[in-house]
């Protein structure tokens, strides 16, 4: 019954969020617990430093990282809404809350971390920006992580990639896959692994 109410009041600041600012929000609830689940499972644990998560709202791809073993003190969360900010320290004690512009992810992220990111989780309504800044946050996140980063992102767009991979000037830089999609979230999403071309793994 607790964690039932506890969703509730999430969706409810979410559809107060997005009604003020629909842009910066771009869905009415938070990710669901299977969605959020799937996305910690593609971090490869075994890379050492930080994991930055774009985007963490309320904080449920926090919870499902937290509940994958990643350490409270390896999370770096981007949030630009003061409130979400001020739930996100309340409920996780131990991460470190940026806020800031995920968009400009260098500046936001200058001196707030040690050494090179090993991943990015985002959760950003990436559909309604531009090319342009799509791109340049793709750029910037690896710029942080090396070539052997991995940037996960989901979407609700089941059969395009968020990320525009294919624009000119940007084909055959980096690579990407999608899940399968996630049915169990309202409404149904994919989550999407990206990596610079001929680097690291292959995106599995």
């Amino acid at each position: 019954m607790q964690n039932a109410k506890a969703s509730l009041a999430d969706s409810a600041r979410f559809i107060k969020q997005w009604i003020e600012n629909p842009r910066l929000i771009g869905a009415v609830q938070p990710s669901g617990p299977a969605l959020a689940k799937t996305m910690a499972s593609f971090v490869d644990l075994s890379r050492e430093g930080p994991i930055v998560e774009l985007g963490p709202g309320t904080g449920p791809v926090t919870k499902a990282l937290l509940a994958r073993g990643i350490p409270a003190e390896r999370l770096v969360l981007v949030e630009y809404e003061g409130r979400f900010c001020h739930m996100l320290a309340e409920r996780y004690p131990g991460v470190k809350i940026v806020q800031g512009d995920a968009y400009g992810l260098k500046k936001t992220l200058a001196d707030k971390i040690d050494g090179q990111v090993a991943t990015v989780v985002s959760s950003l309504p990436l559909l309604v920006r531009p090319e342009r800044d799509r791109v340049e946050l793709l750029h910037q996140a690896f710029e942080l992580m090396g070539d052997d980063g991995l940037f996960i992102q989901f979407t609700y767009g089941l059969t395009v990639s968020p990320m525009p991979i294919h624009a000119h000037g940007l084909k055959g830089s980096y690579v990407g896959k999608g899940s399968a999609p996630v049915l169990l979230n309202i409404p149904p999403a994919r989550v999407w692994r990206y990596r610079k071309a001929g680097h690291g793994s292959a995106v599995g």
